[in-house]
């Protein structure tokens, strides 16, 4: 590359730099807004907010309620990138198991097993939780994402993307996702069967704050789950406090699995 170009091309980075903060600081219209930013550059910027980070560490709760039955379940998970390691803690029924999943592909594991055994990210942990909804999510890289429309909901403007799989190991075929237009981040989602069916509905939301060079991000801190099909039952995901923290590439060895 010459000289100019390089100069070119910086000039234009920084053009559009300066033209994304406007726009974002003066909240214009959802045209505006999503002509600067590129959905995958909106979907990165959410991703970040649901586990996409270099080194994370957070405590999971899952409570299912249906009728008067309730359930919990508690979890820690180690996540680097969109590699995660879950060890469930409690109840004593199902301590020791795990949960890893790298590159896409994920493994179960529970004492007494001869090795890990390998899984869908699709299949069902508890209540409406999928197994792949404790993951941090890389919808930027995994889906095809097309700006649908814009709507409020709660009082927030969101834009809404029609979000299509782009290979099979992602835990849903195509999702509706509502992305607030002022923090950046997925708000709500409607989850869809390959066949076109609505079968799954979630909204999320972002209590914590993690430290980032330019200031701070939010963080996931809540995901709840409701069935269409059991409109009266609903899984809640409970974020603990986020801790950002140095993670061993040994971690994610399916041949250390089987280790206390």
């Amino acid at each position: 590359m010459s000289k100019k170009q390089g100069r070119h091309g910086l000039f234009h980075a920084v053009k559009r730099t300066v033209g994304l903060f406007l726009l974002w600081t003066l909240g214009l219209d959802s045209g505006a807004w999503a002509s600067a930013m590129a959905p995958t550059e909106i979907l990165s910027r959410c991703d970040r907010a649901r586990g996409n980070l270099e080194g994370i560490v957070w405590e999971l709760t899952i409570e299912t309620k249906e009728a008067d039955r309730q359930e919990h379940r508690f979890l820690e998970i180690k996540a680097k990138a969109f590699d995660f390691l879950a060890h469930t803690t409690d109840p004593p029924k199902v301590k020791g198991q795990k949960l890893l999943m790298v590159d896409h592909n994920m493994w179960f594991y529970k004492p007494g097993l001869s090795k890990p055994v390998p899984i869908s990210p699709r299949q069902k942990l508890m209540g409406g939780a999928s197994y792949g909804d404790i993951a941090a999510t890389n919808y930027a890289e995994d889906y095809d994402a097309t700006l649908v429309g814009e709507e409020t909901l709660d009082g927030e403007s969101c834009a809404v993307f029609d979000l299509k799989a782009r290979h099979k190991k992602v835990t849903y075929d195509r999702i509706l996702y509502w992305v607030s237009k002022k923090r950046v981040v997925g708000v709500q989602a409607h989850y869809f069967t390959l066949s076109g069916k609505l079968f799954k509905k979630a909204r999320f939301e972002y209590a914590h704050q993690l430290p980032t060079p330019e200031g701070t991000q939010p963080f996931i801190s809540k995901m709840t789950i409701m069935e269409v099909v059991a409109p009266d039952a609903v899984t809640h995901l409970h974020f603990g406090h986020p801790r950002l923290v140095a993670i061993a590439p040994a971690t994610f060895n399916l041949n250390l699995l089987r280790s206390p």
